[in-house]
């Protein structure tokens, strides 16, 4: 069964929008991380734009990515960032 891996960025439209992202991230991350078939999940915000963060994350199976989308959809990290532009290619390998 192929796994599904995402990079891309969260492109923020302004400082304001940025920090509250970044406030919002480390409990994001941890639920991300805790996810059954979450290898991978990784958010990084650029050091030269502080407005850019770039992600990358691999899941086991699609079915645990549809599990991650759909708890995503329901927390406070959408919440907090569900307007700000997104970037992201999603594929499946393996």
């Amino acid at each position: 069964m192929p796994k599904v891996h995402v990079t891309g960025f969260l492109l923020c439209r302004s400082l304001e929008e940025s920090d509250r992202a970044a406030a919002a991230l480390p409990e994001h991350i941890r639920l991300s991380r805790a996810e059954p078939g979450c290898e991978l999940f990784e958010v990084l915000r650029s050091a030269a734009d502080p407005c850019r963060f770039a992600l990358r994350e691999t899941f086991r199976t699609p079915e645990d990515f549809d599990a991650h989308q759909a708890r995503t959809r329901a927390s406070d990290w959408w919440k907090q960032t569900q307007h700000i532009p997104r970037d992201f290619k999603i594929t499946e390998i393996g």
